[in-house]
């Protein structure tokens, strides 16, 4: 009998997607960089970040949606020098059906 040899078996189909975020509130862009770098590389995501300041960080990620909403959960409790006030998704351009040439 052959056992599974996919080494993450729940998320091998899933759905890829591009999703962008801005996190809101008192944070320390250095800690809060390095800790949203930390968690995505843990859980496979490609991330981008646009700009981080001490009020909000706007990046993007790309990867399996449960991987996503599992990094949205970690990065909202956030590193301990930041308070995460508020967390809004937001359309990538990845997501926009292409434009018809005129």
């Amino acid at each position: 009998m052959q056992g599974n040899t996919d080494p993450h078996p729940m998320t091998a189909k899933a759905d890829h997607m591009t999703v962008g975020f801005t996190f809101s509130g008192r944070l320390e862009p250095q800690g809060f960089i390095a800790f949203a770098e930390h968690r995505a590389a843990r859980l496979s995501l490609g991330l981008t970040i646009a700009a981080c300041d001490h009020d909000r960080c706007r990046l993007t990620l790309s990867g399996p949606e449960a991987l996503i909403d599992a990094f949205e959960m970690a990065v909202s409790l956030g590193p301990y020098d930041s308070i995460v006030l508020d967390v809004s998704r937001f359309q990538t351009d990845e997501d926009l059906p292409a434009k018809a040439a005129s």
